[in-house]
């Protein structure tokens, strides 16, 4: 996802309020992988989908394929999840017609075990409404109805933080992807274009309308299953990369086709970049595609939303103030990150999105460094700090959908920088990154998972320091003081007791070990920090 810019815009104004949150049964039904959720996983989604650009309606189908993980499905209801205003019309289970009980945005259904073949079955789900419409997309998520600028109807959805469940019936949780991939048919008028995630299998006419069937072989994050309709015209091309050809698809506005063969000119260098650092691309089975999108953009798999407006930058704003964030489209770059970090690997809870926006951010810094050179990468990681605000911690509550602070992106790419430099070894951090893509592949993960494997890899253990910059909001400062005697103590403040980051001196090889107790030191002389550790020093007089 994208950071709010104009929230890293507290550059000018900031305004805090402090609040404390209160969670309801209707968070934990919602955020949590409950009794109601834990007994079936989900295989497959089948999604018809008919807008209705004039009334601002949708109606719908959604087949899902699931099976039983354990005996409980027959004592405890399953939950399907769509939110009001849409509704569901009717559940069918083998031909019979499902009773449910709704609950708010919750639809309980109590399965039949006759109707259940060796475990598996197929739940076939009707709904439609008037979805809520989004105010601020994509932060502001439901569907777009809008037009391009030459009148033509253009809509799409985003739904990253609320959901997917505001728009189309599914299981909402991001700890059960549909490991066997979705199918995405798209009923539009016959003058408009239905793109969705993966490869197009056909076009069908019917009768003044057009269906587009898409299909999706690996799994994906349920609020990734994105359509975009819209007067499209495509134009693609191949790259070669780790695992053979992979199929570039572009889709944009027709008035913007000649902009856009001039502009996504970069995604070839920037595979390029991100499969030197991360590995293979994680989708060769289902393309690579940019979509452009009447919203600023999104990491929807396979299917990426494209807004930036064919600028440079953040909207032609270089967040870092670097200068090297304007060399390169942050939209193209970023979101396309994400396929490693939030696609392949993705967090079973949003309270650990950190994993997916921090890595992600890092992926901007590698892609400087792969076009610029090093010390310019980090020159542009260093910029980002200014946009921390270290209010709240990065890490969220569990269990309730609740995301920690924004600073999961700036933040969480100097994390990473501040990792990068203990290994002292790029070979040994790219490594680390590959390993991480290799391992974690398709697969979901606790920010605990990633954090254990890093201090193992790094055979030191990074507890307190993730403790302190995921759980804290407090930077530590390394104090430096000089005797009267000529000598220097240093140590950790502002900080948890256990505090004990190595330090590497400014132009050397020099480290330093200090904790919260003064050590002296044994330089012998003032010394200063490698800057790309986020640390601040202070001398204490």
């Amino acid at each position: 996802m994208i950071k709010k810019i104009l929230c890293l815009c507290s550059l000018f104004v900031v305004f805090t309020i402090q609040a404390q949150e209160v969670f309801t049964k209707k968070d934990s039904l919602f955020g949590s992988n409950s009794e109601y959720r834990k007994h079936w996983n989900v295989l497959k989604y089948s999604l018809t989908i008919e807008p209705d650009f004039k009334n601002k309606y949708l109606k719908g189908k959604n087949i899902i394929f699931a099976e039983v993980v354990d005996s409980e499905l027959n004592k405890i209801p399953i939950q399907i999840d769509l939110k009001e205003p849409m509704k569901i019309t009717s559940i069918t289970l083998g031909n019979q017609n499902i009773k449910y009980r709704k609950d708010d945005n919750f639809y309980f259904l109590e399965l039949n075990k006759q109707l259940i073949n060796q475990n598996q079955f197929e739940l076939e789900v009707e709904f439609e409404g008037n979805p809520i419409v989004a105010n601020n997309p994509p932060w502001d998520g439901g569907w777009v109805f809008t037009k391009d600028d030459k009148g033509n109807p253009w809509m799409s959805v985003a739904c990253q933080g609320e959901g997917a469940s505001i728009w189309y019936p599914l299981k909402d949780i991001q700890s059960d992807e549909p490991e066997l991939g979705c199918e995405l048919n798209i009923i539009v008028d016959k003058n408009l274009v239905g793109v969705g995630n993966g490869k197009l299998l056909e076009v069908q006419k019917k009768g003044n309308k057009k269906i587009y069937s898409w299909k999706v072989e690996n799994p994906i994050n349920s609020y990734n299953i994105i359509p975009y309709i819209g007067k499209y015209v495509n134009f693609s091309e191949t790259y070669k990369g780790e695992q053979g050809n992979l199929n570039l698809n572009y889709w944009v506005l027709e008035s913007n086709l000649e902009k856009a063969k001039e502009h996504f000119k970069v995604v070839p260098s920037m595979l390029s970049s991100f499969e030197y650092w991360f590995g293979a691309y994680p989708f060769y089975k289902d393309d690579y595609k940019l979509v452009e999108s009447p919203y600023l953009g999104m990491e929807h798999q396979s299917n990426i939303a494209y807004g930036n407006r064919y600028m440079n930058g953040y909207l032609g704003y270089d967040i870092s103030d670097s200068g090297y964030g304007l060399d390169w489209d942050y939209i193209i770059i970023h979101e396309s990150g994400h396929e490693w970090f939030g696609n392949s690997i993705t967090t079973e809870d949003v309270a650990d999105m950190w994993i997916q926006e921090g890595f992600t951010t890092y992926s901007e810094v590698l892609f400087v460094e792969s076009t610029k050179g090093k010390e310019q990468a980090n020159e542009y990681c260093r910029g980002l700090r200014r946009g921390i605000k270290n209010e709240k911690p990065i890490i969220g509550k569990y269990n309730v959908r609740n995301e920690g602070s924004s600073d999961m992106y700036s933040k969480g790419a100097n994390i990473i920088h501040t990792i990068r430099q203990l290994y002292n070894d790029d070979a040994k951090f790219r490594k680390l990154l590959r390993d991480l893509n290799e391992l974690y592949y398709h697969k979901i993960v606790t920010s605990k998972e990633i954090e254990d494997y890093i201090s193992n890899d790094l055979k030191f253990d990074l507890t307190p320091f993730f403790n302190q910059y995921l759980r804290n909001t407090e930077i530590p400062y390394l104090e430096i003081k000089k005797e009267k005697d000529g000598e220097i103590y240093y140590r950790y403040a502002n900080c948890i007791e256990s505090f004990n980051l190595p330090l590497k001196i400014k132009d050397s090889q020099t480290w330093i070990y200090p904790t919260t107790q003064w050590k002296k030191s044994e330089i012998g002389q003032a010394f200063s920090i490698d800057s790309n550790f986020y640390i601040r020093t202070r001398e204490i007089r």
